[in-house]
């Protein structure tokens, strides 16, 4: 079983930039798509972004386009999300899991695909 760890989050004013991690353990990660989700008080937990079992292919919710980007280095089983020009509405606790299905040859982004998580990381964004 995989068990994944973020860090990264915190405080940050509107505009600034975070950079999270995500730490894998197990000799299998470089097999497995890598996704990001996200969940605010009052709301369900939302597709932020995903990352190919291969790093050749990327998927992002529309609300990060442009914003954000997810990365992998397999050498240390850890995922990215590099997180620009933050928004309030970007405040919520963020999650990274592992694609249930290795080699999957699509950007899986249904968290119902996911397994996993990991226990999450605080992003708060100041206005």
């Amino acid at each position: 079983q995989v068990q994944l760890v973020e860090s990264g989050g915190g405080l940050v004013q509107a505009g600034g930039s975070l950079r999270l991690s995500c730490a894998a353990s197990g000799r299998t990660f470089s097999r497995y798509g890598m996704g990001w989700f996200r969940q605010a008080p009052g709301k369900e937990r939302e597709f932020v972004a995903a990352i190919s079992w291969s790093g050749g292919s990327t998927h992002y919710a529309d609300s990060v386009k442009g914003r954000f980007a997810i990365s992998r280095d397999n050498t240390k089983n850890t995922v990215y999300l590099q997180m620009n020009s933050l928004k309030p509405e970007d405040t919520a606790v963020y999650y990274c899991a592992a694609d249930l299905m290795s080699w999957r040859p699509v950007v899986a982004w249904n968290p119902a695909d996911f397994g996993s998580w990991g226990q999450g990381t605080q992003v708060t964004v100041s206005s």
